[in-house]
């Protein structure tokens, strides 16, 4: 009999088969070399012909506003409700269209084409994110065509986009500095030489946090080559490393803290993340002729995470401040000899095949795109505690092994008909799970399969106008550790399973305005409320849900040199059609009901700039609008004194962004002030009270050369 391994490692041999020929030149008329890559969307012409919402935030967009997290820039497109939590965007919780952000556990995650995150089908939670300065644009894909990339379809499909190497060696180095002891600077250099590009692009920032000792400093290195040898094929490969040194805390505050002591406290200051992160890939573009085209992606990465704490919730006595922190008292973590390592290891690599044809095979001019995945997950998790304040080793409490092997084919296929498109797509997931103690030798399997159909169609008159609509089914995988218990049994948890529905337009009613209207409705037949496992609060819940509203974004040209673009979101339902239950028991969750809206599902949400460039000057000032949202299933106004729930208020935060493009020196000024008036608010109360950041004043100066 073949191993496990060994029939993974035959699959992707037979996978990568096609594309394993002599290498190819391939250049763009500016003579920079085109990189093969997987793109979600690609350029704003080409949503005409996609049957659902899509949202380009482009390169200028991120420069002039001089977004400081991946929070910020992506708060910026209608439907995204993306909720801060250390204050430094290192792990933004991201939401689409009503659904809990929390760990961004809802969405696909792509950089380049290529799955960011470590787990995305065993334990699909972002503890680790790149930086927003690595990227030029970022893609966002909500409708019936993310079926093509998954595992994730019940959200949306977020894609981050690397630059692409110089035509002409250069490059640029931007250096700034702020308040909260916040220090960044940016290097990349690259250029085209014999056909072939190279780039090299790195990243060193520190700074203080949203509370009290809460400090941050990571490195993030990228090297990105791409080559040419021919008229026919190209290759582009990508290696990043990734480091993180944060002195964080995973608890919030109680409401006494917050009363008592404000926003910012925090005494847990031996509480410390370590993180690394190893990432390579290859995307090879094979072009048979004009009508096929064969693009290839093999990726892998290891991701390795250290958080050693000594409290994880309002309510985690670990160290006996239970009593003390709920009544508003003062406590010192020095006093505690107990700290707790929650360790993680992650494996991930896998290899994807698609395949572009244009076709008349069934008479009418046509687009199709087939692929399939071979995806492959190794997590080792131990917890370790530890007998002092800031010990770093202990008695292993906790040592599991979870593994999981997941395959999947698509196909979808664009009729060309005229002023209209229609386009049919499926999906099938194939994912097979393990989980083993490696304490007790406790093992378990389980396997899980799923088809994933959809329907879009577009209807474009001209230029100026796109009608869109469509349908699909969502899908999300349950966790590993969800499917399979503690002893090895599986557990009555299925996938999450929901109807989305799609209607809207894009126009371009003039030069210079560009608008984009969606009507959506998401009907859940199963949705699973993951509980905290370090904070033990809700538990594995699952429930029927609905979700329906209005999407509206645009900008505009006006005169004398202003602009305006704006994002906004009327979220009017965001029900429980039936209570949520706990999975195992099925015992009602406290305080579910049907009819209860849902938590951490604002009603309304706004994102407005204003702005003037005129020579070598622009400026804007920002408006960022959160409507009031519960944080528990029974809609509790009244804050609980653990700080975990309660109403979270409605706020408005500006941020106000100046630049400055000296010509030809080819220098820029910046000056940007986030949170202009300081406001304190609160933004999530899931482990207890966290706050948003203060007021941020940052300067410096980008030079390119």
């Amino acid at each position: 009999m073949f191993s496990r391994k060994q029939i993974n490692i035959a699959v992707l041999m037979a996978l990568a088969w096609p594309g394993a020929a002599a290498f190819a030149q391939q250049e763009e008329e500016d003579g920079s070399v085109k990189a093969p890559t997987v793109q979600v969307i690609g350029t704003p012409e080409a949503l005409e012909g996609i049957p659902g919402s899509g949202e380009i935030l482009d390169k200028q967009t991120l420069e002039t506003s001089r977004v400081f997290t991946t929070s910020e820039a992506l708060r910026k497109l209608p439907g995204i409700n993306v909720r801060d939590e250390e204050g430094f965007g290192l792990r933004p919780n991201i939401g689409i269209r009503g659904l809990n952000p929390t760990r961004s556990t809802k969405i696909t995650l792509l950089e380049d084409g290529v799955p960011l995150s470590y787990a995305p089908y065993g334990d699909n939670a972002s503890y680790y994110h790149p930086p927003i300065d690595r990227y030029e644009r970022i893609e966002v894909l909500k409708g019936a065509g993310q079926i093509l990339y998954g595992p994730q379809t019940i959200g949306g499909v977020i894609n981050y986009i690397t630059p692409l190497p110089p035509a002409t060696p250069g490059g640029s180095i931007t250096l700034s500095g702020g308040n909260r002891d916040y220090l960044n600077g940016h290097l990349n250099y690259g250029g085209t030489w014999g056909g072939n590009g190279l780039l090299f692009d790195y990243i060193r920032k520190q700074g203080d946090g949203a509370r009290d000792n809460i400090h941050s400093e990571l490195n993030d290195a990228n090297f990105k080559a791409v080559l040419g040898l021919g008229a026919q094929q190209a290759l582009t490969l990508r290696a990043n490393y990734y480091s993180e040194d944060s002195n964080v805390t995973y608890s919030g505050l109680t409401q006494a803290e917050f009363n008592n002591f404000g926003a910012r406290y925090n005494p847990f200051k031996n509480d410390f993340m370590y993180t690394d992160r190893y990432g390579a890939s290859a995307t090879h573009e094979l072009v048979f002729n004009d009508n096929v085209v064969l693009t290839t992606n093999l990726y892998g990465s290891i991701f390795l995470r250290d958080w050693w704490r000594q409290a994880s919730t309002t309510t985690d006595n670990q160290c006996g401040f239970n009593a003390a922190r709920l009544a508003g008292t003062a406590v010192d973590p020095d006093t505690c000899n107990s700290i707790q390592g929650r360790l993680r290891e992650y494996y991930t690599w896998g290899i994807e095949p698609r395949l572009r044809v244009s076709h008349n095979l069934f008479g009418v001019s046509s687009e199709a795109d087939l692929g399939v995945r071979a995806h492959y997950e190794t997590q080792e998790r131990i917890q370790m505690n530890g007998t002092s304040p800031t010990a770093r080793s202990g008695t292993i409490a906790e040592n599991n092994l979870r593994e999981t092997d997941a395959y999947a084919v698509f196909a979808q296929n664009r009729f060309l008909l005229g002023d209209w498109t229609l386009t049919p797509g499926l999906r099938f997931e194939y994912i097979d799970s393990s989980r083993t103690n490696n304490l007790t030798s406790g093992t378990g399997s389980d396997t899980l399969g799923q088809w994933i159909p959809s329907l879009g169609g577009t209807y474009s008159p001209g230029k100026a106008l796109t009608v869109f609509a469509g349908v699909h089914r969502g899908f999300a995988p349950p966790r590993t550790e969800d499917i399979i218990g503690g002893t090895g049994t599986s557990t009555d948890v299925g996938p999450e399973l929901s109807v989305n529905w799609e209607l809207g337009l894009r126009a371009e009613p003039m030069a210079g305005t560009n608008l984009q209207a969606t009507l959506f409705r998401n009907d859940f037949s199963r949705q699973i409320a993951v509980g905290s496992i370090a904070g033990g609060s809700t538990p594995l819940a699952q429930g029927e849900t609905l979700y329906q509203g209005l999407e509206l974004s645009g900008r505009t040209g006006l005169p004398a040199g202003m602009y305006l673009r704006g994002a906004y979101t009327w979220l009017p339902t965001a029900e429980q059609t039936t209570p949520f239950t706990q999975v195992v028991s099925g015992a009602l969750v406290s305080g579910s009901a049907a009819g209860n809206r849902l938590p951490y599902a604002p009603k309304h949400l706004l994102t407005a700039a204003l702005g003037y460039a005129m020579g070598g000057l622009d400026m804007q000032i920002e408006g960022v609008y959160v409507g009031e949202q519960f944080s528990d299933f029974a809609s509790t106004v009244a804050p609980t004194t653990d700080g975990q729930k309660g109403l979270i208020n409605d706020y408005t935060i500006w941020n106000a962004t100046l630049n400055y493009h000296f010509k030809p020196e080819r220098t820029t000024l910046f000056l940007t002030v986030k949170n202009l008036a300081d406001k304190t608010y609160i933004v999530d109360r899931t482990r207890g009270i966290l706050p948003g950041s203060p007021r941020l004043i940052q300067a410096g100066i980008q030079y390119a050369f």
